[in-house]
């Protein structure tokens, strides 16, 4: 599959995919590489992995990264409990020593989480890494043997490799810096806000009984909005919200009702400052402009 026609599998999924990005997705996936895309909250980098997903017919597995993400959250942990419950059943038959220790250190006490999960799938799964900003610089280094070699190390059990190479896709909105080591493990794309070409033709792929002039009208007011300086700038899926909100509503021009134009904007406001901002008379400015 080339880029090109990786592109238009994605747009038949809902997703519009930029050239760069199409191209970087593609190599990502032809050189068996993981892919980190950069860019604000909201530009469509975690839709990316469900699209893939979707396109390849495979399964998306995803670990959320946060601070105090460990090893044993992301990878693998054993079941205690049933490990308790083993030994004690094993000394009353009278079991003990090595025979014991090799059952409780088995699959059939490993709990898999995302990452060994990911790495033990027959068909290779979209593995989603979101957020990796978020997680600590620890948990990171975790992650250079697995992006490296796709391969985990469990002390009890040795090392397991990838059946088949999962295809990585890494998210990070800016909350801190990686390291060196990571990116170059990585391919790198940085996803912008999309361009009024690019936006419209998501409105049309996600909501096509969106009237054209309504269309054309609400990307116009989104993309105008972005630029006011808001604490939080709306992105692609609260432009949805926004377009959904309007039809539910019934408003087929966006200067048509400013009242119910200013309440439909709790789609796209989501700080109270940012509310007391965008008054009734700069919601009306917008929306002329986008008329």
């Amino acid at each position: 599959m080339t880029h090109i026609e990786l592109q238009v599998a994605l747009a038949a999924t809902g997703y519009i995919a930029g050239d760069d990005l199409a191209v970087a997705m593609h190599l990502a996936i032809s050189l068996g590489r993981p892919l980190l895309l950069e860019g604000a909250a909201g530009v469509g980098k975690t839709d990316l992995a469900r699209a893939i997903s979707s396109v390849r017919d495979t399964a998306l597995i995803r670990l959320q990264c946060y601070e105090g993400l460990d090893a044993s959250q992301a990878i693998y942990e054993w079941n205690y409990q049933r490990q308790l419950l083993s030994i004690r059943a094993a000394a009353e038959d009278g079991v003990t020593g090595r025979a014991v220790e090799e059952r409780i250190f088995s699959d059939e006490f490993l709990l898999e989480r995302p990452l060994l999960k990911a790495i033990r799938q027959k068909v290779p799964p979209v593995l989603l890494i979101d957020e990796i900003d978020r997680a600590d610089e620890e948990f990171e280094a975790y992650l250079l043997e697995v992006l490296s070699e796709f391969q985990i190390t469990i002390p009890e059990m040795g090392t397991i490799t990838a059946t088949s190479r999962p295809i990585v896709i890494l998210t990070a909105n800016g909350t801190r810096d990686l390291s060196d080591a990571l990116r170059r493990r990585c391919l790198y794309a940085h996803v912008e806000y999309p361009d009024r070409a690019t936006e419209l033709a998501i409105l049309k792929a996600r909501c096509p009984e969106v009237e054209a002039a309504l269309g054309r009208q609400i990307i116009g007011f989104v993309q105008s909005l972005r630029k006011e300086g808001l604490e939080k700038t709306p992105g692609i899926a609260e432009m949805l919200d926004f377009a959904a909100a309007l039809m539910g509503l019934g408003i087929a021009d966006l200067t048509d009702d400013p009242v119910l134009l200013q309440a439909s904007l709790s789609t796209l406001l989501k700080t109270q400052r940012d509310r007391d901002n965008i008054t009734t008379e700069i919601t009306q400015r917008l929306a002329g402009v986008a008329a």
